[in-house]
């Protein structure tokens, strides 16, 4: 008993040290001051206002809404793609191929983003909307590949065969009984994109130019030049839309444990 009670206490205190930051910022997205300092003078929205109505802010949030979109939609297609080449047992080298899909979630982003540059400059892709999508793509094609390889990992390949017995083409057996089995790892995956791309800005800063800054962008240069509130307001929608991807991927591994479990058995 002592035991567990010492372990609760640590993980507690762990946890209390984590999110000890995140606990003393937040609030300070609701102050009507002009300066991050504590006490808070009174409770305002005014930060909030001014992400969505200050042209820089307001721009930033379209763009990343923009890229997030593009790169979440690229990058679940070719992950899509990639899991479904390296699930057949055929293909050699499968091991090392998927390594080297891997390879963008441990190389330094600094030269990733030196490489990125001058590869999108050959194509004349540099400080445009289109660059900055391949960017981003290229380090969320890893996480879409990881879930959507544990989604199909689970699925009972009986299934497909016996669709096969039946007269069903590849594709209809993709469509009809695949996909819909691996949705929930798809649909992780695209989340998973879609929150990479919204919070890269190593990448951002080396191949999107000045129209195209995101909002994590935005927040980088707002700290070199004037620590304002509203970076707080920022942080405050990315923990936000950070806890409700998190339930999303949990409602998706949800769903995806109950539909295996039924062709498990």
């Amino acid at each position: 008993m002592p035991m567990k009670i010492a372990k609760f206490t640590f993980a507690l205190l762990t946890i209390l040290f984590l999110v000890a930051p995140l606990i003393a910022i937040l609030p300070l997205a609701f102050t009507s001051s002009v300066i991050l300092t504590y006490p808070i003078p009174s409770w305002s929205l005014r930060w909030f206002e001014e992400l969505f109505f200050a042209d820089a802010w307001r721009r930033a949030i379209i763009n990343s809404l923009i890229i997030g979109a593009g790169t979440t939609l690229l990058a679940t297609v070719l992950g899509t793609a990639a899991s479904l080449g390296l699930r057949n047992r055929l293909f050699f080298f499968r091991g090392s191929i998927r390594t080297l899909f891997l390879l963008p979630m441990v190389v330094p982003a600094v030269v990733l983003g030196v490489g990125m540059q001058v590869l999108l400059a050959r194509f004349g892709l540099i400080n445009s909307y289109t660059g900055v999508i391949i960017a981003h793509t290229v380090v969320a094609v890893p996480f879409v590949v990881v879930s959507v390889t544990g989604a199909l990992a689970g699925i009972d390949e009986r299934v497909e065969l016996a669709a096969q017995s039946l007269g069903a083409p590849p594709v209809t057996v993709f469509r009809r009984v695949t996909l819909p089995l691996a949705m929930p790892g798809v649909l992780s995956g695209a989340v998973l994109a879609f929150a990479t791309s919204l919070d890269e800005v190593v990448l951002t800063l080396f191949v999107a130019g000045p129209n195209q800054r995101t909002l994590a962008r935005q927040m980088f240069s707002s700290i070199r030049e004037n620590i304002s509130p509203a970076i707080a307001a920022a942080a405050f929608l990315f923990i936000a839309a950070t806890i409700l991807i998190g339930l999303v991927v949990v409602l998706s591994r949800s769903m995806l444990a109950k539909r295996t479990r039924p062709a498990a058995s």
